[in-house]
């Protein structure tokens, strides 16, 4: 099967299902992700439908650092994947995040992980999200919440266990 091809701009005509990875290590972690996730609910455009629950991971990449709090949701948006990145940045920002080295610690990170079918390669947008697979702070949420969904022609469960 080929995959369909989307430009992060492309406004779609019915809700998309997407699906976002949410972390954070610093502050108040599961009241910060509580309080992302509303804020998600109440953008124009975007309906949650499934919260994972919240799992404590050791940090990835950069690893001196305190252990995170991690979740995944499921949400219909008819936001374009570009505005929907654009709504979890802004978001991020609100909420006092700023990047000052990669990986490193943080009050919220919202990832883009899903988006429909799609697949997208762009500045700054890339969709499914290339870590996935390597991540189990990802794979676990997700899987506990779409474990159906394919990425790259694989469960997310069947990722998880393999």
């Amino acid at each position: 099967m080929t995959a369909k091809i989307t430009s992060g701009n492309t406004v779609p005509n019915a809700p998309v299902r997407a699906h976002i990875g949410l972390g954070g290590n610093m502050g108040e972690r599961q009241a910060n992700l509580e309080t992302a996730i509303a804020k998600l609910d109440a953008t124009d455009g975007i309906a949650v439908v499934k919260t994972s629950t919240f799992i404590g991971t050791e940090p990835w990449g950069k690893t001196d650092q305190d252990w995170f709090l991690n979740a995944a949701i499921a949400l219909d948006t008819t936001l374009s994947a570009r505005q929907l990145l654009e709504t979890c940045l802004a978001i991020e920002t609100s909420m006092g995040r700023v990047r000052t080295e990669k990986w490193g610690p943080r009050i919220i990170d919202l990832d883009i992980l899903t988006y429909g079918d799609a697949v997208i390669d762009e500045d700054g947008l890339q969709v499914p999200h290339p870590y996935i697979p390597e991540r189990p702070f990802v794979l676990e949420p997700l899987a506990e919440i779409a474990p159906d969904l394919k990425v790259d022609g694989r469960k997310i469960s069947d990722l998880l266990n393999g």
